[in-house]
């Protein structure tokens, strides 16, 4: 049975993603810090508890995971935090926070999987966002470091085309998921004024249904209507 890591799969995004791609047959290693509120239970989801901020304990369970599976195929870097305001407001501690997650992360998840990417000629989605393919006036250091994972995206694509292995950038607009909790704002109420997570697992399905030898390199997924709420 091939494999796939998700980060981030505790809920929301990654959650869906995890659950789409069960459907598809694959086993999948979960990766989150807490999966306390994860109602979703399967035995080919696997819930790795692990903080992928923290260098060692990241390189330490995916070596584990490579000494059990042969065919790991796919690699879904997920994880993501937001923080959003004047760019004075955000403070040291969030910046790193989104840089270690946001960037550091997928960029080390990566290079300790490229090679077994490379036999299986497999993929590697990493979800972006639609902040890193414009200006961003009120969350310009975490539209950076999503622009940075697109832009690796782009680069390690030309890198490693000739080797079989895909590389595919997600740009979700506004999704409804716990992302927004700790945020001033959220998604409006109306459906079309946001996306959901099963949208980006259906586009993950989409990219895996293409032929041998045609890639979806890039995605973007907005609604139909441009809308936030402000919290009170």
């Amino acid at each position: 049975m091939k494999s796939a890591i998700v980060t981030g799969a505790s809920s929301g995004i990654g959650l869906q993603v995890s659950i789409k791609l069960i459907e598809l047959g694959y086993k999948v290693y979960g990766f989150a810090r807490d999966f306390a509120k994860t109602s979703y239970d399967n035995p080919l989801f696997i819930k790795v508890s692990c903080d992928i901020t923290d260098t060692n304990e990241l390189t330490k369970n995916i070596k584990e995971i490579k000494k059990q599976e042969k065919e790991i195929f796919i690699l879904v870097n997920n994880a993501g935090v937001g923080y959003f305001g004047p760019h004075e407001q955000i403070n040291p501690k969030q910046i790193e926070s989104m840089v270690k997650t946001n960037i550091q992360a997928p960029l080390i998840i990566t290079h300790l999987l490229l090679r077994e990417l490379k036999k299986t000629k497999g993929f590697i989605v990493n979800i972006s966002s639609i902040t890193a393919k414009k200006s961003s006036t009120y969350g310009c250091a975490y539209a950076a470091t999503k622009a940075a994972l697109s832009h690796f995206s782009t680069s390690l694509f030309d890198e490693v085309r000739k080797s079989g292995v895909k590389i595919i950038a997600i740009h979700p607009d506004i999704t409804k998921t716990p992302f927004y909790e700790h945020l001033d704002f959220k998604e409006a109420e109306l459906p079309e004024s946001y996306i959901t997570p099963e949208c980006v697992a259906n586009a993950l399905e989409t990219v895996l249904s293409q032929r041998d030898g045609t890639i979806m390199s890039e995605i973007t997924l907005r609604p139909q209507r441009h809308m936030i709420a402000r919290k009170k």
